[in-house]
């Protein structure tokens, strides 16, 4: 099997997987009264997290990129079913690397969904007449659930998200390429897919060290998920 084949049979997977956490009728866990909460106070907690990247002009656009398109509190079942309905056609019009980086964002909020719905379950064992999350009891919750090598692994897809962004402005003419797609991929029903990728790649274009940007990511989630499993009082500080 040639690479860009696997590729495309692993994005098929990830699809597969993501549409059935998100089916009501297959995970009736989607409709528990923590979930949405859960979402949101993720969303809130991870923009105070970004507060110092949002205040820089130059890592403003990347942040905001990351918030918004990749890892907050968005609903991207439209995005994956386009990209679902339109995968043969997709093949075509992106090169590999954009496609592993399409992939690792599905595989992303796939795990990021799974990990929700747990982290509700636990919720409603641990406060089931609760209504409004706080520190102290996300905290509970998250050692609730536990399971930390995915955690960790969630960590790593969104540095995985962000180095294929970057790593796209290094492809001859991309910021071109793209816009000459625009056209085609809207046609083709890949709008959703289309703005993504444009404004990943736009955002990337102003932040200049991706590496850096992105091990400071790295390392301010992975410390934040030690202070979790071990309990601390101020889990968030920074």
């Amino acid at each position: 099997m040639s690479r860009h084949a696997d590729l495309v049979h692993r994005l098929q997977r990830r699809l597969a997987c993501h549409q059935a956490l998100h089916d009501p009728a297959r995970e009736p866990r989607n409709g528990l009264r923590w979930l949405p909460e859960v979402r949101r106070w993720q969303a809130a907690r991870l923009e105070r997290s970004f507060r110092r990247f949002l205040d820089d002009p130059r890592r403003a656009a990347a942040a905001r990129f990351f918030l918004t398109d990749v890892y907050g509190d968005h609903d991207f079942t439209r995005r994956d079913a386009d990209i679902a309905r339109v995968l043969p056609t997709m093949q075509r019009l992106l090169p590999s690397a954009l496609l592993s980086t399409v992939g690792d964002g599905i595989a992303l909020g796939a795990l990021t969904h799974a990990l929700d719905l747990r982290m509700a379950q636990a919720l409603g064992a641990i406060s089931p007449n609760g209504r409004r999350l706080d520190d102290a009891r996300y905290s509970d919750a998250y050692r609730h659930v536990g399971l930390p090598r995915l955690r960790d692994r969630q960590i790593d897809l969104i540095r995985d998200v962000g180095l294929g962004l970057g790593g796209a402005l290094r492809m001859p003419g991309i910021t071109p390429l793209l816009k000459l797609s625009r056209g085609p991929a809207h046609a083709a029903g890949l709008s959703e897919l289309q703005g993504f990728l444009e404004r990943g790649v736009a955002a990337f274009k102003q932040l200049g060290d991706a590496d850096a940007f992105l091990a400071e990511i790295q390392r301010g989630e992975r410390e934040i998920a030690t202070r979790l499993r071990a309990g601390a009082a101020d889990p968030f500080g920074v």
